[in-house]
C-alpha cells in the first residue's frame, strides 16, 4: 500500500518553478472568478514562494498535505500529497517525514497528529475553524448519552479529537452508509451533520434496513448553500451534463443527481466517466483541481468556496516552516487521544468487516 501511495506523491513539488511553468501548470482554473485567476503577472509573485517552501521541505525533511479544497497553487506546486481528510490521515501515519504540514482545517490536522504522535504536525492557518465540526461540543455528547443511553454514537470524522473520544465509532463520507447499516445496534446517533444523517436515513430505507437514526443539528454552511433548484438550471442549461454531490449536501438535492459520494470518490467518478461535462455540488477546489488533472472536460455551475480551507496559502506554509509558532502545532490530551483512537480504530475494523 505504501508502495502505491509514494507513487501518488505529487512530483510537481522537486522542480524549479518560473511564472511561466506555473502560469502553464494553472491557466486551466476557470472557476472562482478573480480569487483563482492566474496571470502571468500573478504567477511572479507566486513561483519564488513555492520553490522555497519546496526548497525548505527537503532540508527539515518534512511534507505538505493538502486537502481538495485549498488553493490549486498549493494543490499543484508544494503539496505531497492531495486527498480528502481520511486519506491524508492515513498517509501522515504511513510517512517517514518528521514534519507534517497539513493544509486544511484544524480538526483535519488533530485526526494525523491522532495516528502519528511521534511526528509534529503544524496548521499553517490561524483561521481554521469548521462551521460543521464547531457545531459540537465533547460535552454536549456526554450529555446526550445521558439522554439517549441505549444508542450507538456515531461521528462523523468532520470532528474534534475531543468529540471523537466521546463517541464509539468515527465514519467518513465514503464508509458511513455501510458502516451505519452493519453495526450491530438497531439504535443510533449520529452527528455532527444533519444533511449527512438525513441521507443516512433516507439510504437505509432503500436498503430496506429498519434502524432509529437521530442526528445532531450541525451542517456545513458551503454544501448547504445548494438546492434542487440550481441542479434544475445547470441541467436546462447543459444537455447531458453529470451532476456529482456531496452527502453533506441536502437529501432533496442528493436525490436529483447522477453520483453521490466522498470528494475522492467524485474525482474517481469523473475521471471514468464517458460524460464530458460535470456539475459538482461540493467545495469548487474540487473542481479546480480536476481543471488541472482532466483539462479535456468541462465544469460548469456556481464556485462555492470554504473560508476555512481558501485561509491557508503559499505565505501561511511558508511561515509554518521558516518559523512556526505555538498556535500552529497540534497537540493531544493523553488521555482524549486514548480515547479518540479507540474510536478510529473501531472504524478500521467496521471498514474491514463490511468490505
Amino acid at each position: 500500500m505504501l508502495a502505491l501511495l509514494q507513487q501518488l506523491e505529487n512530483m510537481m513539488t522537486h522542480k524549479l518553478w518560473t511564472a511561466e511553468s506555473l502560469f502553464n501548470e494553472l491557466k486551466d482554473v476557470t472557476l472562482g472568478g478573480n480569487v483563482c485567476l492566474y496571470t502571468l503577472e500573478i504567477c511572479e509573485k507566486l513561483a519564488p514562494i513555492a520553490n522555497k517552501i519546496n526548497d525548505l521541505k527537503r532540508q527539515r525533511n518534512a511534507i505538505v498535505l493538502a486537502h481538495s479544497y485549498v488553493a490549486p497553487e498549493i494543490i499543484r506546486c508544494v503539496a505531497d500529497f492531495v486527498g480528502d481528510s481520511y486519506e491524508l490521515s492515513k498517509l501522515a501515519k504511513q510517512t517517514k517525514a518528521d514534519t507534517i504540514i497539513f493544509a486544511a482545517v484544524k480538526f483535519m490536522a488533530e485526526t494525523a497528529k491522532l495516528l502519528s504522535p511521534q511526528k509534529d504536525v503544524l496548521i499553517p492557518s490561524s483561521f481554521n475553524g469548521c462551521s460543521l465540526a464547531d457545531s459540537i461540543t465533547a460535552q454536549d455528547i456526554r450529555q446526550l448519552r445521558k439522554q439517549y443511553p441505549n444508542y450507538t454514537f456515531i461521528c462523523y470524522i468532520n470532528t474534534s479529537v475531543a468529540v471523537k473520544a466521546e463517541c464509539d465509532i468515527c465514519v467518513t463520507s465514503s464508509n458511513v452508509y455501510s458502516i451505519v447499516e452493519h453495526v450491530d445496534s438497531d439504535y443510533i446517533y449520529f452527528l455532527p451533520d444533519k444533511l449527512m444523517g438525513q441521507n443516512v436515513v433516507n439510504e437505509l430505507k432503500r436498503r430496506g434496513v429498519n434502524k432509529t437514526i437521530k442526528y445532531w443539528e450541525g451542517t456545513c454552511y458551503v454544501h448547504e448553500e445548494y438546492e434542487p433548484e440550481m441542479v434544475d438550471f445547470v441541467r436546462a442549461k447543459n444537455q447531458g451534463i453529470k451532476v456529482v454531490s456531496h452527502p453533506e449536501c441536502r437529501s432533496d438535492v442528493v436525490d436529483k443527481t447522477d453520483f453521490v459520494g466522498s470528494t475522492s470518490q467524485m474525482i474517481n467518478y469523473v475521471k471514468q466517466s464517458d460524460a464530458s461535462s460535470f456539475f459538482l455540488l461540493t467545495e469548487c477546489g474540487l473542481t479546480s483541481r480536476l481543471q488541472t488533472e482532466v483539462p479535456e472536460k468541462s465544469f460548469k455551475g456556481t464556485c462555492t468556496m470554504c473560508k476555512y480551507m481558501k485561509a491557508n496559502s503559499l505565505d501561511s506554509i511558508l511561515a509554518a516552516l521558516e518559523a512556526p509558532t505555538q498556535q500552529q502545532y497540534i497537540y493531544l490530551d493523553p488521555q482524549v487521544q486514548q480515547k479518540a483512537l479507540k474510536c478510529i480504530d473501531n472504524m478500521f475494523k467496521w471498514v474491514e468487516a463490511v468490505t
